[in-house]
């Protein structure tokens, strides 16, 4: 299972006292007034940042950080994705889970075949999209909604789907 949850990337800096500006990724824009701590990721290193303010401009977050008091020191900052720890994620409902921590699981339909693997998922206006690779390298997509999906076994790592004619065709 993952233990960070991206939030948002860093679009570009803000101003002169080191503010950037951040393109939220998760499903609650509104969590970031309540963040006082998230992770920086660079490479695959997760840096600890302080969270000193929190605004809102159109459709993007103005954070500052306590670790960051100039434009020169965030300008390398730029695109850098943002997370947060398990702990401090969204509490989830009866039934949810996390997107991430179903990446890689295997894909079944309701006999029990295997379909793929869950590969990536797309955020759409409507749903979900998640996106299945087939053993042969091909691809499907699945919208991410009861109709489609049957369970999902966060723990035994596999999602049992339901297709309708035509959505997996192998060709």
């Amino acid at each position: 299972m993952e233990d960070y949850f991206r939030i948002g990337v860093i679009t570009t800096t803000h101003g002169l006292k080191g503010e950037v500006k951040v393109f939220p990724t998760t499903e609650d824009p509104g969590r970031f007034e309540d963040l006082e701590k998230c992770y920086l990721k660079d490479k695959n290193e997760y840096k600890p940042l302080t969270v000193s303010s929190v605004r809102y401009f159109k459709n993007l977050v103005i954070l500052g950080f306590k670790e960051y008091t100039d434009i020169d020191q965030v300008m390398p900052l730029r695109s850098k994705e943002l997370y947060v720890d398990r702990e401090h994620a969204i509490p989830l409902e009866e039934g949810e889970y996390y997107v991430a921590d179903i990446l890689g699981c295997d894909v079944l339909d309701e006999e029990g075949k295997k379909l793929g693997i869950l590969e990536d998922y797309m955020e759409t206006g409507a749903q979900d999209v998640y996106r299945i690779r087939r053993d042969n390298g091909k691809e499907f997509l699945l919208p991410a909604v009861d109709e489609f999906i049957k369970k999902v076994d966060v723990e035994g790592r596999k999602m049992i789907i339901r297709l309708i004619p035509g959505m997996a065709d192998e060709e």
